[in-house]
């Protein structure tokens, strides 16, 4: 399994997702997040795995998110506009960012990543 996971060193929750494959020996490429985003062909297959909801792709807890009141102006933006978006600021994607070859997870559930993991071996 070709396992990518776009993260942030100082994120929490990158770190624990991190920790968990590395517990379980799943190997993977860790790619830092705010210095290279996800690529728009990477976001448009995650918004397919979540069933078209860009906004699941989205850190909303975020400074940029709240500072560029994406609130409000997300639910107007077309899809395009939305990837765009993300695709050229890394802080503003939802972290970690985990792909594989066939599925992908957005933030740290370790039962998610659990079945995940078991996809792929």
């Amino acid at each position: 399994m070709k396992l990518k996971i776009y993260e942030y060193k100082n994120c929490g929750t990158c770190r624990k997702a991190l920790k968990y494959l590395d517990v379980n020996g799943v190997a993977y490429t860790a790619i830092p997040i705010r210095e290279q985003p996800p690529t728009q062909a990477e976001l448009r297959k995650m918004v397919k795995i979540y069933g078209g909801e860009v906004r699941r792709l989205f850190n909303t807890s975020g400074r940029d998110y709240k500072t560029l009141n994406l609130k409000s102006k997300l639910p107007n933006m077309s899809e395009e506009e939305a990837i765009g978006l993300l695709a050229a600021n890394g802080n503003l994607v939802k972290r970690p960012f985990a792909l594989t070859d066939t599925s992908g997870l957005v933030g740290f559930n370790e039962d998610d990543w659990m079945k995940l993991v078991a996809r792929a071996d």
